[in-house]
């Protein structure tokens, strides 16, 4: 019996002890059945849409003073497999503090805040996921052991830094970048600089300096977005191509009735200029309708279509260079 209410007061201590803390399980889960065309090949498949789950988790340390951490893995809803192989928690894994000074995290980011406040941000229809998704996004830089801090509000302006560490002898830069976002009620406006290695229509830069400006206001039932990004690429590999430059440009649009939103976005990506000349036929055009109803806050069914067109020198979206991409998908996704 002696032994019984020991073990008895060891677990209420230790449930004492944990009280402060709280663990949350979250998740995502969407899939599409699509009529995908690439070039002249067309194809139905099931489509998974970036669904992931995850843990997340505070601590009260006192003072003000937080611990966090999000654990988030990827999975392939249409077979169950992991989206990143090998990397349980290849999508997110952070661990940080929290306090009056603002917040630094260490680990894998996911994105790159630079991502979050332009393209993610502007993208309603479908959370950017997909085959809808921006195809004209370059995604610089490494996500992963990054250094992250962001400021605390200042009238609604949140400052973000971020460095990331290649961790190699070959390849690539360390990347560095700063980001600013602005929130005052219906206004949100964004700013972001961002320096690392990307991948951009088939070609590998090591060096690019990318510079971002968005846009989003909501008028009542609409809501309106839009981005400018600049890419400065430079040190190409295998010396396919020397400091070249490109502009892109993206609007969206959504507008709600009762449970159903209405959206429409719009992507343009201008040509190539390389050593100061514009590369021919190097633009693209991608435009997105889509439809969602709200069968509540977590659970959606939606319908859309997309189509990327190249050009005869450009080959977003399919690796091949005139071949456009298109797809007509419904789907359903759930929060949880």
């Amino acid at each position: 019996m002696k032994r019984t209410l020991i073990a008895a007061a060891a677990v209420l201590a230790a449930g004492g002890a944990f009280a402060q803390s709280s663990v949350q399980i979250y998740g995502r889960v969407n899939t599409s059945i699509e009529r995908q065309k690439a070039g002249d090949v067309s194809t139905t498949v099931m489509q998974n849409n970036a669904s992931r789950w995850g843990l997340r988790g505070s601590e009260d340390l006192g003072g003000g003073l937080k611990g966090l951490f999000v654990l988030e893995s990827g999975f392939n809803s249409d077979t169950g497999g992991l989206t990143q192989a090998g990397a349980i928690f290849g999508r997110e894994s952070w661990v940080g503090v929290e306090g009056n000074f603002g917040r630094v995290r260490l680990g894998n980011m996911g994105q790159s805040a630079a991502y979050y406040a332009t393209a993610d941000y502007i993208s309603m229809h479908n959370h950017d996921t997909g085959t809808s998704s921006d195809a004209f996004y370059t995604y610089p830089g490494f996500k992963q052991n990054t250094i992250a801090y962001n400021t605390p509000s200042f009238g609604g302006l949140v400052l973000e830094a971020q460095y990331g560490l290649k961790e190699t002898t070959v390849g690539g830069k360390n990347t560095a970048q700063l980001v600013a976002n602005y929130d005052r009620g219906p206004l949100h406006l964004g700013a972001s600089y961002l320096q690392g290695p990307t991948t951009i229509d088939g070609v590998t830069f090591n060096d690019s300096k990318q510079y971002g400006l968005r846009a989003l206001y909501e008028l009542g039932a609409v809501t309106l977005g839009a981005y400018y990004i600049r890419d400065n690429l430079d040190e190409a590999v295998g010396g396919a191509v020397a400091d070249a430059k490109r502009n892109s440009y993206r609007v969206s649009a959504m507008y709600t009735i009762g449970a159903s939103e209405l959206h429409a976005n719009v992507g343009y990506a201008d040509k190539f200029k390389v050593g100061g000349t514009k590369i021919d036929d190097s633009n693209a055009l991608q435009y997105t309708l889509a439809y969602n109803y709200n069968l509540s806050k977590r659970t959606k069914v939606y319908a859309f279509y997309t189509k990327v067109n190249n050009k005869a020198n450009s080959s977003y979206f399919t690796g091949v260079d005139n071949a456009d991409f298109s797809s007509f998908a419904l789907g359903v996704r759930h929060n949880f």
